[in-house]
């Protein structure tokens, strides 16, 4: 009925014209339906106008044919227009026909719905903002049409669009954020550009704000600074720059929500996302506070692997920002996780980037600093990372890994459980000790005294059950001993070995370990000066000992001995008549090495330089004065020369075994022990490998033996039975 009213209220011919083919006759139609939509209007009979509404959007807008849906539209705007003040009330008809003809598949249509929203809304105004996410949603997907002229149409619509909402104040910032949020994940660069021209448009209205709902959009702005468009990326690091200005201007922002997203795109593939996330941070650590303290771990695992990035602004930015972290002094009881940042910090430690790990380490130190009980409730796990970083090939990381180790190793318990530690290692992995033994033996006892050091090693080497590696490391550590400059306090108190109790208690707090070599225990004696001693070792090496190790170690001490750490042993050689041990302890050596070799020939040119008068003088002094030399004792000297050998008591035998306190001849039996054992682990070695070579022999002749057997045996009587006889 309200049909058949419309069609006796409009004339046929403007209901012809309406659909008809050429725009001109729809339009002066349309002009023509305005004019009696106002006098209706005028008469207040609103009732024929939502029947006029009604027939416009049934057989027009939603009618098969095209020319039909065109005139729908314009006749609607046109409602609209007639109706003027009035529309308001007729929009919840007039808006949705048009709405839905913005998904029409022919494109004219689609532009003559742009055409008529646009026409509808300057009429309306703000009333149209009931619809706006509505009209928002189809704008967007209009700003990607196909259709270049549906484009501009619907740019012209957003245009109006954008300065009603800018004037009113009836829009809800609230109900179109969602919508706002959803859309930001689009891909097409039309629609990115239609949200950030959206987004900088209502952030510029002082009424909206934009940058309390900002966490729900950075997402996707940050998304867009990797846009092949170098206008979308431009447009979008614009609105990011704008925002981040208000953020430093805002008393109150959410870091935190923000913090979250700036983490994940500052591992970006895309260069410039990771500059700018990365920048954000930096002013986020300096403004948020106490918010962003729950987030310290996640910012920590963002910046330190930007610390190496390719790029050097983003390298530059990163070091800034992790240095401002690092500054703040956060409490556990607000919030700040140690264990979580120490959990970044040793994952961190696995990076394939030097500076990243080298930050990493930083990190580790400053959190025992602050926060040492926090931090040693992990301490397996930090020690386990902390070894493995040991066979690192940057040698500044390898320090700095010393350098954290000595921090925790200042607590008694932990300094035994860390070297405990380091010679395990070492004996796992023997290119460890080979590569970096050195740096890092000489490193602990700079940073946890030289003394504490060997003494611990010693006493762990001492109960070594692993014969072969406990006399590889005790080289090692011999080596170090002698030539390291870190370890000549330790060495001028192993030379007082026989006049003061401190270095008595050195020597032999070493001596059980360096049993386990030969060579080291020959130097040890040496550097101790317990000539006699080192005499008595040299006359029990017997065939077992002096192999090719034990001349490879012989030519080092030998060539040791001409350097300036045995100089006082040099200068001795002046009086040998009062060191007669040490020449023969150095002649004992001499009679061990290959004539051809250069350690003899350096060793033999040094003893000729022995002065022989030395000895005349003495023995005639001795002669003269009635004194044996066996009782003579030397003291007054200056250095080494006031050493009272422990050999030069010949004709005592009680004194010949003890010396200020040292027990050499129950020393000489607790080294032939030893060496008893590792000779006895040798003969096991060799007589297993024999036995394994022996059994690969037995098991080749007995194959052979049957081989020939099988050959020489006469072939049985079946062999010469034809085919199927038994």
């Amino acid at each position: 009925m309200a049909t058949a009213e419309a069609l006796y209220l409009i004339p046929a011919a403007v209901l012809r014209n309406l659909s008809d083919k050429l725009y001109e006759k729809r339009k002066n139609a349309a002009l023509e339906l305005e004019g009696i939509v106002k006098q209706l209007a005028v008469a207040g009979d609103h009732d024929k106008i939502t029947a006029v509404i009604n027939l416009l959007t049934n057989e027009y807008t939603y009618s098969p044919q095209a020319n039909h849906r065109k005139g729908g539209l314009i006749g609607l705007a046109a409602v609209t227009v007639g109706l003027t003040s009035e529309a308001a009330q007729h929009l919840e008809q007039i808006v949705p026909p048009v709405l839905n003809s913005f998904s029409d598949q022919d494109s004219r249509v689609r532009y003559y719905a742009c055409e008529a929203l646009y026409n509808i809304a300057k009429v309306v105004r703000g009333d149209f903002i009931v619809f706006f996410n509505q009209i928002f949603d189809a704008l967007c997907k209009l700003s990607a049409d196909s259709d270049a002229n549906v484009q501009s149409a619907a740019h012209l619509l957003d245009r109006l669009v954008k300065d009603i909402v800018t004037e009113s104040d009836q829009f809800s910032i609230e109900e179109f954020i969602p919508l706002l949020r959803e859309r930001m994940n689009v891909l097409n660069p039309y629609v990115r550009q239609f949200l950030v021209g959206w987004i900088t448009v209502l952030d510029s209205v002082p009424d909206i704000d934009m940058l309390g709902f900002l966490p729900d959009f950075l997402d996707g702005l940050f998304n867009m600074l990797s846009d092949n468009s170098h206008e979308i990326r431009q447009q979008a690091d614009s609105a990011l720059s704008e925002f981040l200005q208000e953020i430093k201007n805002s008393p109150s922002v959410d870091y935190g929500r923000m913090a979250e997203i700036l983490v994940q795109r500052a591992d970006s593939q895309d260069e410039f996302t990771r500059l700018t996330a990365i920048t954000w941070i930096n002013e986020f650590v300096k403004l948020g506070g106490d918010q962003l303290v729950p987030y310290y771990a996640d910012i920590l695992g963002a910046i330190l692997p930007c610390i190496s990035d390719k790029e050097e602004k983003i390298r530059v930015v990163a070091r800034e920002t992790n240095e401002e972290l690092r500054g703040i002094e956060a409490d556990p009881a607000e919030g700040f996780d140690v264990g979580a940042i120490l959990s970044i910090a040793m994952r961190q430690m696995s990076s394939e980037w030097e500076a990243t790990r080298i930050e990493a380490l930083h990190w580790m130190s400053t959190l025992l600093n602050r926060h040492r009980s926090e931090v040693l409730v992990f301490l397996n796990n930090v020690l386990e990372t902390l070894l493995k970083a040991l066979s690192d090939p940057s040698d500044e990381v390898v320090l700095l890994v010393l350098k954290v180790h000595a921090c925790i190793a200042e607590d008694p318990q932990h300094f035994r459980q860390l070297v405990v530690f380091l010679v395990h290692n070492f004996q796992l992995d023997h290119s460890l000790l080979e590569k970096r033994g050195a740096l890092i033996i000489r490193r602990l006892c700079v940073l946890l005294n030289a003394e504490r050091v060997y003494r611990e090693l010693s006493t762990i080497l001492e109960g070594e059950s692993d014969l072969d590696f406990a006399s590889i490391m005790v080289q090692a550590l011999n080596l170090i001993l002698l030539t390291a400059s870190e370890l000549s306090d330790l060495r001028d108190l192993l030379k007082q070995s026989l006049v003061n109790a401190d270095g008595k208690n050195l020597f032999l707090s070493l001596y059980a370990s360096w049993c386990h070599s030969p060579m080291a225990i020959i130097s040890l004696c040496l550097l101790a000066q317990a000539y006699q001693h080192a005499s008595s070792v040299i006359h029990l090496l017997v065939e077992e000992d002096i192999n090719v190790k034990f001349l490879v170690q012989l030519d080092k001490l030998i060539h040791l001995l001409e350097t300036p750490t045995f100089a006082y042993l040099r200068l001795q050689l002046l009086e040998p008549g009062r060191y007669i041990w040490l020449l023969k302890a150095l002649y004992g050596l001499l009679m061990l090495l290959p004539q051809q070799s250069a350690a003899f020939k350096i060793l033999r040119t040094r003893l000729k330089t022995v002065p022989s008068y030395s000895f005349k003088e003495e023995n005639f002094w001795r002669i003269s004065s009635g004194i044996p030399y066996s009782q003579y004792n030397y003291g007054g000297g200056g250095g080494g020369s006031q050493i009272l050998e422990e050999g030069d008591l010949n004709e005592n035998p009680n004194s010949l075994d003890m010396h200020n306190g040292i027990n050499f001849a129950l020393k000489l039996q607790q080294f032939r022990q030893i060496q008893k054992q590792h000779h006895l682990h040798s003969k096991s070695q060799t007589q297993s490998r024999f036995v394994s070579s022996s059994s690969a022999k037995d098991v080749q002749i007995a194959e052979e033996l049957k081989r020939s057997v099988d050959l020489n045996r006469p072939p049985s009587r079946s062999s010469h039975r034809g085919l199927g006889q038994m």
